[in-house]
């Protein structure tokens, strides 16, 4: 049983929701990406998901691509990310999730990618600008390292393609919330709970809903009809404020009032 085999059996065990949080990794400095990472495991996070930083961030929103541009004007690389990862592994014991586009990973070298990133201790990877027509250019790579490739759909995504992804899936299923980038929302799709409770019915693995995600209100409603959520612009925007304390009081709400895990 691997890393999130064990993550989402307990919750299902103790009736609860994942909450995973996502990090841009450099923004504030490579250097803080353990310790920020440490803090997220401590306030409630189920696992991790860290952004490695990229010029052409197609589903990102401001928040997002505004952190990716400072740490690269940081100078993050994926290398310097992937040997903080290592470190991380070290103290973190919960599942560690690596999003990147296909352009940087084929630049640095698939082979190696794959190899580094699971010495590092990364149990997935997010690849969201790669269709499931190419992905065979490193499912094989992650299949043999025994990283997850965790796969998304979209509120269009026909549902007899749902279910060829969902089928191919291992980890979880990635459901975007929304028509669009990345960001708070103050609203969703009138149609976004009818989505979930059809992804979550054809889906042989959980299915976690992110994109948009930034209240407990919001979390509280979505985490009826899918095993959890995944909250990235909200995090990236505390963190660059250095609102630990508002951080803290808000995971621990959210865990207490939707019975996150």
């Amino acid at each position: 049983m691997n890393r999130f085999e064990q993550t989402f059996s307990l919750l299902k065990e103790n009736n609860k929701k994942a909450f995973i949080p996502y990090i841009m990794a450099g923004d504030g400095g490579l250097e803080s990406l353990v310790d920020r990472m440490s803090l997220l495991e401590r306030f409630g996070a189920a696992a991790i998901e860290v952004g490695v930083p990229f010029s052409d961030p197609v589903a990102d929103g401001p928040t997002i691509q505004r952190a990716g541009l400072r740490a690269l004007e940081n100078g993050t690389t994926l290398k310097g990310i992937v040997a903080e990862l290592e470190k991380a592994r070290e103290i973190i014991s919960i599942p560690i999730l690596l999003m990147s586009y296909i352009n940087p990973i084929y630049s640095y070298g698939i082979e190696k990618f794959v190899q580094e990133i699971r010495k590092a201790g990364v149990d997935g990877c997010i690849i969201p600008d790669l269709p499931i027509e190419e992905e065979d250019i490193i499912t094989q790579q992650l299949e043999e390292a025994q990283v997850e490739l965790i796969r998304l759909v979209t509120l269009t995504t026909p549902i007899e393609r749902i279910r060829v992804i969902s089928r191919k899936g291992k980890g979880f299923l990635y459901t975007v919330t929304v028509k669009g980038i990345t960001g708070e929302r103050n609203k969703y799709d009138t149609d976004l709970y009818k989505f979930l409770k059809t992804v979550k019915k054809v889906s042989p693995i959980p299915v976690m809903a992110g994109f948009g995600i930034s209240n407990e209100e919001q979390i509280a409603d979505l985490t009826n009809y899918c095993d959890g959520v995944i909250v990235g612009s909200k995090i990236v925007d505390l963190f660059e404020q250095n609102r630990i304390s508002d951080m803290e009081k808000l995971m621990f709400s959210y865990k207490h009032k939707t019975k996150l895990g």
